[in-house]
């Protein structure tokens, strides 16, 4: 080789070694199966064909990146009508409530971007869940930099939710947000027959049924170096995808999850993206039992799996477990989540003051002596009736305690004995986990003794 040829060579050679580093093509899709998190904008009655217009709670990430921002509005109807279980259907029949209860499905079938663009999209019908979204007010402060000050404002937030489920009733309605909603809530379920509604900010989940594509995204393999586990006390918000329930489930049974946001590391390296599969067991499983012991249920995680398209290997958790740390549920279990990952199902002591006010309302009904009460004879005590009709059967109670002072007594002690039984006697709620659940889990919980976790196993 002519030596003039050798810095050519060597140039060349240079030039190959400094090119651009290999790109990944991503897929941004979300798949069948994943859910959009949103909230109804006003009251929606449950009658077929009902438009209904939501907005999404969070963003919805395609591994990296959001392809749904918050505030995305979308648009359905409603579809069905079905029946409520029996047990409820009983239960309000027994408080004079003889309204063929149902509760509506609803599909979604557009979603516009804050843009304008809009996209059709396919939901399987879906109904809403018990909780209520508070939308943030302006001067609310949100997390920055990066997720996990994104995730620890959300676990924030549904912590304050639970906090604020847990005033109901008389509480709920003087200090709880949307005062007059609620009122008028509270009279209408009192009339033997009344209408239907879901009430407004209602959440809902509705789950695609055709996949939403947004594109492919062009990343350099080596920002994904770093995949793996990130370091310890880091959150994450999971996506459950085994339903879970502390009365069926089993002691040691699998549990799966997928990673709904992706975890960046503090120099902003993608550590885990969207859709990571974590899997792990459940620990400890307890039913709830009479006099309002609530269920109890612990389960962790101990194996993440990355998604095929990027070869990464399985990564075992090694001696640190992935664990419960806050959790989305029905706010009328009042879940509660300690420092080791137990999630159990508590009674709030507010339920009492509810057996406390029936308790004044029979003994306003059963004091008919004369000359108290404001009136001139045993038979005229009609307020204390109408308040003993009231608490046992409604208003359909209150017009019948007034034929007789007799009835309005019974009536008052009979509400009492309903609240006594719903209040101190009954069994407590279960720990319930829905599919699709949304929890925040915590990495690098230090794994405790194989067997502790054996005490507790209930039935």
């Amino acid at each position: 080789m002519s030596p003039k040829l050798i810095p050519l060579v060597l140039l060349s050679c240079f030039a190959i070694g400094t090119a651009a580093p290999q790109e990944l093509k991503i897929p941004l899709t979300l798949n069948v199966g994943a859910p959009l998190r949103l909230y109804i904008t006003k009251r929606l009655p449950m009658r077929a064909d009902e438009p209904v217009e939501a907005k999404l709670v969070a963003p919805v990430y395609a591994f990296d990146r959001i392809v749904i921002p918050v505030g995305a509005v979308v648009r359905g109807h409603v579809t069905t009508l079905d029946p409520v279980s029996k047990g409820r259907r009983i239960q309000a029949i027994i408080g004079g409530d003889f309204t063929p209860l149902h509760f509506a499905r609803v599909e979604f079938t557009e979603l516009t971007m804050p843009d304008g663009r809009t996209l059709p999209i396919r939901t399987y019908d879906s109904e809403g869940l018990p909780t209520l979204y508070s939308p943030r007010r302006p001067n609310d402060k949100t997390g920055k930099g990066g997720s996990r000050s994104a995730v620890l404002s959300r676990a924030k937030q549904q912590v304050q939710q639970q906090i604020e489920s847990k005033t109901q009733g008389v509480i709920g309605m003087v200090r709880g947000p949307d005062k007059k909603e609620r009122v008028e809530e509270f009279l209408v379920k009192k009339l033997p027959y009344r209408p239907q509604w879901y009430r407004r900010n209602t959440r809902f989940d509705a789950v695609l049924r055709q996949p939403l594509w947004f594109g492919t995204a062009q990343i350099p393999s080596a920002s994904l170096r770093e995949i793996g586990l990130p370091a310890g006390d880091t959150l994450a918000e999971v996506r459950l995808l085994t339903p879970l329930n502390s009365s069926t489930a089993v002691l040691n049974g699998p549990v799966q999850g997928v990673v709904e946001q992706p975890i960046f590391s503090p120099n902003h390296r993608l550590l885990l993206p969207e859709g990571v599969l974590i899997s792990g067991h459940v620990r400890r499983v307890q039913r709830a039992r009479w006099f309002h012991r609530g269920g109890q249920l612990r389960f962790t995680f101990d194996r993440v799996e990355p998604p095929g398209f990027l070869q990464t290997p399985a990564i075992p958790a090694g001696r640190s477990q992935i664990q419960l740390a806050a959790a989305e549920s029905d706010p009328n279990s009042h879940v509660k989540v300690d420092s080791e990952g137990n999630a159990k199902a508590t009674a709030p002591k507010t339920r009492l003051l509810s057996t406390a006010i029936a308790l004044v309302m029979a003994n306003r009904a059963a004091d008919n002596d004369a000359g108290r009460n404001g009136t001139t004879s045993a038979t005229g005590n009609y307020g204390g009736r109408s308040l003993g009709g009231f608490s046992g059967f409604g208003y359909l109670g209150t017009a019948a305690a007034q034929s007789s002072k007799t009835l309005g007594a019974v009536l008052g002690y009979y509400g009492l004995g309903v609240s006594v039984f719903t209040a101190i006697v009954s069994r407590g709620s279960e720990v319930d986990f829905p599919k699709n659940a949304v929890i925040n889990v915590r990495f690098g919980a230090r794994a405790p003794a194989p067997n502790q976790f054996l005490e507790g196993a209930g039935n």
